[in-house]
């Protein structure tokens, strides 16, 4: 790994280079998806997704971007929102299925995640370019995982589904962070792309009659007043936080629900 570094390039692989630099749009080699473990995190395995290693899904013909290297939610963050979503849509009122929505939907691993969590329940995902969707769905594929992306934008996507009467809705909210996320301020949820609480206020609005779950990707540091927006659309929230990098940086979740609350569901 490091001979063919030394042969190709000298660049640190960190967030930049891979999401806003050279990177950004070029399907990485193994090496380089290792080497960005290393370099930001001292973990060639970082981006472990789909549950497997890098070089285990390398060799099983899965591929990314640079950008999905760093943007994708990688096993042990989806596995960890996965369990706390499950547990929380385990009070819900409804009894009348599960859909599962991911409005950006990248590499699918938290969508893969949470459908593996719950099995029975239907899953849809949403994917605006065309490369990644595109690298997605062969991922799936060449992997035998019966996951649906659509390449369209998050608010076309959100109108063209349909759901069953009662049905739960669980949506995993991640849209790209960008200039959000400031590593001394934490990350403002109101300058994500798009602001969280305007996709949030999107699915209100979209399915009124049905019980919401959001479920809303966090870093360690929130902006305070984001956050408190944020928790103002929904009728019950939880923040948490996980302790998965020895080295910081760590990354969590905001579950949210409208239309029901864990803690009111005996009641009446």
């Amino acid at each position: 790994m490091n001979g063919a570094r030394e042969g190709v390039s000298s660049s640190k692989y960190d967030r930049s280079l891979l999401l806003s630099g050279a990177k950004r749009n070029e399907i990485l080699e193994l090496w380089e998806v290792q080497q960005y473990g290393i370099d930001s995190y001292n973990d060639a395995d970082y981006v472990s997704i789909y549950d497997m290693r890098p070089s285990e899904w390398y060799a099983k013909g899965v591929r990314l971007l640079g950008r999905t290297a760093v943007e994708c939610t990688r096993d042990k963050l989806a596995q960890a929102i996965g369990k706390d979503v499950v547990a929380t849509a385990a009070r819900a009122p409804s009894n009348a299925g599960v859909l599962v929505i991911d409005p950006f939907a990248g590499s699918a691993n938290t969508l893969y995640w949470l459908l593996r969590h719950l099995p029975g329940a239907r899953g849809r995902g949403f994917e605006l370019d065309v490369t990644v969707s595109g690298l997605t769905r062969h991922n799936l594929e060449v992997l035998g995982l019966a996951i649906a992306i659509v390449n369209t934008d998050y608010q076309s996507g959100l109108v063209e589904t349909s759901v069953v009467k009662d049905e739960l809705l669980i949506a995993f909210i991640a849209p790209p962070w960008g200039d959000a996320l400031d590593k001394v301020a934490g990350l403002n949820l109101s300058l994500t792309s798009p602001p969280v609480t305007e996709i949030v206020d999107l699915l209100v609005r979209r399915f009124p009659q049905n019980p919401l779950l959001g479920a809303v990707q966090v870093y360690e540091t929130v902006d305070a007043r984001s956050l408190v927006e944020l928790k103002g659309r929904f009728d019950w929230s939880e923040l948490r936080v996980y302790s998965l990098n020895a080295a910081g940086e760590n990354h969590g979740v905001m579950i949210g629900t409208k239309g029901w609350a864990p803690d009111r569901k005996d009641e009446g």
